[in-house]
């Protein structure tokens, strides 16, 4: 039989969970590699034959998507499938059109054909775009949920940058665990809140495996998505964060907007620091494109451990890294809090950003005046810490979900900043919980 020859466009996440449900076992296709975009230093690896399966016995190279097109020319591709989150439906069309002119086709994977089934109920957080507040939701619906007396267990969307083998499931309930997983700056943004409230994360590779880990000690799952990606296990409550400072994204990203139409309730954050007109013209988008979903309006309220260090200080304000970069924000929580704390200055690092962070200042302009918290890996963490001795900044803001302190040294003292997700109007979202809860 002659297999359809296949390339999957990825960033080291939705890709290999796509690969693993739909092709691994598939003798009708041969997978002849992954391209790899948006992270840094995750092409020129090769997907294990460990996670690959019996149909590759090499594994599957991962290659640069600079070289999209002579993969396609060197390994006569059939197929092309778009397998990466949070870009805009212009941008899936132009890689498109690429693929097509070449002579493949091109296709985007079903959100619901890729969602496993699990047997506890599951409530997924998702988003329209990187940096709308899905993290400090999920934190919401963990303290809802162990109020109620639930044992809950939360499953990050992936991220493995490292030893792929290794990080085929990945099980953190304390901090040593993400010493000893080698986990870079976003892991830990992302894991960390979690231990800090008592909750099991799991995270990798292998998401079936992860579920039915997941299930052995769990009452609920709790989807935690990344970028603005669909969820891996089918929902029993679908949250889908809507950001009014990008009012109309919700629209228009890839594959945001899937997430928008298919919400069980779109919670519209960071209302407090919106225009009003933008807080209305995400309102009438979710009217007009997905009426049966509950709207819920949400302030995304800042708290500063030291304010006063703040005031009259040179600041230099560390944000979420993603967020600056792919997800095209320009600021963040440390931002609003050093200016309502009162900093006589906001310092610009890019004349003191070196190696990598200068680099991401050229590809991300939007990010310019803030310091993007990469980490990557050992040696951009060193660049961090590089950056931010070298500036002029009397104090650190640091608007991370995650202690800085503890994975990098800088004399400066750093501000330690915390925004929490508040329903307008209480009880709403609990409500939907309780309501799924009694089955």
């Amino acid at each position: 039989m002659t297999r359809t020859r296949v390339l999957i466009m990825g960033a080291a996440g939705r890709d290999f969970h796509n690969f693993n449900v739909l092709f691994r076992e598939d003798p009708a296709y041969e997978v002849v590699a992954f391209t790899a975009a948006q992270i840094p230093d995750i092409e020129d690896r090769t997907y294990p034959a460990s996670l690959a399966g019996s149909l590759y016995p090499d594994g599957i190279p991962i290659e640069p998507e600079e070289e999209l097109e002579s993969i396609v020319r060197e390994q006569a591709v059939d197929q092309v499938w778009f397998c990466y989150s949070d870009v805009s439906h212009e941008y899936v069309m132009h890689r498109a059109s690429r693929v097509i002119g070449l002579g493949p086709s091109f296709g985007v994977c079903s959100a619901t054909r890729t969602m496993l089934e699990s047997t506890k109920p599951v409530i997924a957080v998702t988003a329209v775009r990187t940096g709308a507040g899905k993290s400090q939701t999920t934190r919401f619906l963990a303290r809802i949920l162990k109020d109620l007396g639930k044992k809950v267990v939360a499953v990050r969307h992936p991220m493995p940058y490292g030893d792929l083998a290794a990080q085929a499931c990945q099980r953190f309930a304390s901090y040593e665990d993400l010493d000893r997983h080698e986990c870079t700056i976003e892991e830990r943004e992302e894991y960390q809140p979690h231990i800090d409230n008592g909750f099991v994360v799991y995270a990798g590779i292998d998401y079936e495996r992860i579920l039915r880990e997941a299930e052995r000690e769990a009452e609920v799952i709790l989807w935690d998505g990344g970028n603005n990606d669909t969820p891996f296990y089918r929902p029993d409550l679908y949250l889908v964060v809507a950001d009014p400072h990008r009012a109309g994204h919700e629209v228009g990203y890839y594959p945001g907007e899937t997430n928008f139409l298919m919400a069980d309730l779109i919670v519209v954050n960071k209302v407090q620091t919106a225009d009003p007109d933008d807080v209305e013209s995400v309102l009438e988008n979710a009217r007009l494109c997905n009426p049966s979903a509950r709207t819920v309006l949400c302030r995304s309220e800042i708290y500063v451990e030291g304010a006063e260090r703040i005031t009259g200080a040179r600041a230099l304000v560390v944000e979420d890294g993603p967020t600056l970069t792919h997800g095209g924000m320009s600021r963040g929580a440390g931002w609003y809090a050093a200016e309502r704390a009162g900093a006589s200055e906001i310092v610009d690092p890019r004349p003191y950003a070196v190696g990598t962070i200068a680099e991401t200042y050229e590809a991300y302009p939007n990010a310019a005046g803030i310091l993007p918290a990469m980490g990557y890996g050992d040696d951009q963490i060193r660049e961090l810490e590089a950056t931010i001795e070298a500036s002029p900044a009397d104090v650190v803001v640091e608007g991370t979900p995650i202690d800085l302190a503890r994975i990098l040294t800088t004399s400066k003292p750093i501000v330690k900043v915390r925004y929490e997700l508040e329903e307008l109007e209480p009880g709403q979202i609990r409500a939907e919980v309780e309501r799924i809860l009694a089955g």
